[in-house]
């Protein structure tokens, strides 16, 4: 598996980054509001990176996304031998904000076999907090490897919020 994820680093050619079931739109972009959701409309900022040897970036996507509580913003990686999709649906809520993160990839290797993986986990959030999410893993295990940072914020307060740090992964 670690030499078909070197090839993948290798040969990476094509990347993209959509959006899941939400709009493409620039926190701040519609005067007064949205019509109907008041406060809860959220700006999620994702920051997708292929890291080699822990530290040099060798690829870099940043998007901000808009969302409400309980809808989805994701991204999708596409390489020669590996697709990633990732989710994110942040959850507002009274007692403690949370984040859902899901993670798919598909792999295949030399021998022509496709390798499949899933992940859920939730993450405890504040706003302005930035996540690290590593859809493949924990970094220690893989060179390269990916990191998708995501902050979530009201879209009426901008990029308001701590400087902490939280990770989470497969």
């Amino acid at each position: 598996m670690m030499r078909s994820f070197r090839l993948f680093c290798i040969l990476f050619s094509f990347v993209t980054v959509v959006s899941v079931n939400t709009q493409d739109l620039i926190p701040g972009s519609i005067p007064g509001g949205i019509p109907g959701i008041g406060g809860q409309a959220l700006s999620v900022e994702l920051n997708a990176r292929i890291i080699e040897n822990g530290q040099r970036v060798i690829w870099n996507e940043s998007n901000t996304k808009l969302a409400i509580s309980g809808s989805p913003v994701g991204i999708h990686l596409v390489g020669s031998n590996i697709v990633v999709v990732a989710q994110f649906t942040p959850f507002i809520r009274p007692n403690g904000s949370v984040l859902v993160a899901q993670g798919q990839f598909w792999l295949a290797g030399d021998d022509g076999t496709i390798d499949y993986y899933t992940s859920i986990q939730t993450i405890p959030m504040t706003f302005g907090e930035q996540i690290h999410y590593f859809p493949l893993g924990e970094p220690q295990h893989l060179n390269p490897s990916i990191v998708i940072t995501i902050t979530v914020n009201p879209l009426n307060e901008g990029t308001r919020g701590s400087d902490s740090n939280r990770s989470g992964g497969r």
